[in-house]
């Protein structure tokens, strides 16, 4: 938990841009538009009104009132979490650079994996195979050796495997909902190691409901903050390609890890190498890519992949044991061990 922070309700500044923010069609480039051209966000806030009607508007816009944001901001001090604006010095330095930045974000933790360290990103499948999550595991770890954070998206299956791995060196977990609302529920002791000695990331307001549509922006986030983002497992329509896109619009580094041709949860992925990825087998091939890398961006890749791409953002059922272990074979040998570690639901 954080201590000792200034409540940002001291701060004028903080209140009317939070306001700005939860305003009627106020998205993050509006957000960054108004605030460039009026200087402010008192300002833009002031100006709302008059551009709504000048803009055709049948009903006047509704602009978050200060007892609505002023709740807000109580509602996160009491939860040990902060605000962080776009123009803090505590926001994520590579994130703020993108057109589509948030302009704000609540955080639950420490800051310091992004403040001190490159973050890589690690997406994958939320049904990802034993092998597909000891890789992760393995490769956060690593990653974290070199001083690389890691940063992800707390679902399921790759990413419950990649946090795990970089707690000790730094990992971020960005989540859809408001900073209260922990998804998937049975992570809840993961999101707590992470609070304590990571950092929980999000832009939806307080008390948010994790919805379809908030797993795109949210991957938009774990994109724009890394220096690269790898792939492990993903189909041809999955979420992480919506991430690996995302990263492509950002000049990101792309890594994919190989996979079997008969196993679903690799088509995506194996597109990505198809089409100019980074073919990443340990650390060692990301270490490698990003010293020849440094301080450069890389070229667009091809994008065939982007076909039909959707979120795989639906809510996954619970699953008995034969439906938990069938979920962690793929078309590659897995250890016993490994399985029944993963497998493990006490």
């Amino acid at each position: 938990m954080l201590a000792n922070h200034q409540s940002p309700r001291t701060e004028s500044s903080h209140i009317d841009a939070l306001r700005l923010i939860r305003s009627e069609n106020v998205g993050a480039i509006t957000y960054r538009q108004l605030v460039s051209f009026y200087k402010t966000p008192t300002r833009a806030l002031e100006a709302l009104p008059e551009l709504a009607r000048k803009g055709g508007g049948k009903r006047p816009i509704v602009i978050a009132s200060l007892a609505s944001v002023e709740a807000e901001l109580e509602a996160l001090e009491q939860c040990g979490a902060k605000l962080v604006l776009l123009g803090d010095d505590d926001y994520p330095p590579l994130l703020r650079q993108v057109d589509d930045a948030p302009p704000c974000l609540t955080i639950l933790g420490d800051a310091r994996p992004w403040l001190n360290q490159p973050v890589i990103g690690m997406v994958g499948a939320r049904n990802g195979s034993a092998n597909g999550c000891a890789f992760a595991k393995k490769l956060a770890l690593d990653l974290g050796a070199q001083g690389y954070a890691v940063a992800s998206g707390l679902a399921r299956g790759i990413d419950t495997a990649a946090h795990p791995g970089s707690l000790a060196t730094g990992t971020v977990a960005v989540i859809a909902g408001g900073i209260n609302n922990i998804y998937p529920p049975e992570n809840a002791s993961l999101y707590k190691q992470i609070a304590e000695h990571g950092c929980i990331v999000t832009e939806a307001p307080f008390d948010t409901a994790p919805m379809a549509r908030h797993f795109p922006a949210r991957n938009r986030i774990i994109a724009g903050m890394s220096k690269g983002v790898v792939v492990i497992e993903a189909s041809l329509k999955s979420g992480s390609l919506i991430t690996a896109n995302n990263a492509l619009d950002y000049g990101r580094d792309i890594y994919a890890v190989p996979g079997s041709p008969m196993d679903p949860r690799c088509k995506g992925s194996n597109d990505l190498l198809r089409n100019g990825a980074v073919l990443t087998e340990s650390v060692r091939d990301i270490l490698n890519h990003q010293h020849h890398e440094d301080n450069q961006l890389l070229e667009p890749l091809p994008r065939p992949f982007l076909h039909a791409i959707t979120p795989d953002t639906s809510l996954a059922p619970n699953m008995d044991l034969r439906e938990l272990v069938e979920s962690k074979l793929g078309a590659e040998a897995v250890l016993l061990d490994e399985l029944i570690a993963q497998c493990d639901t006490t």
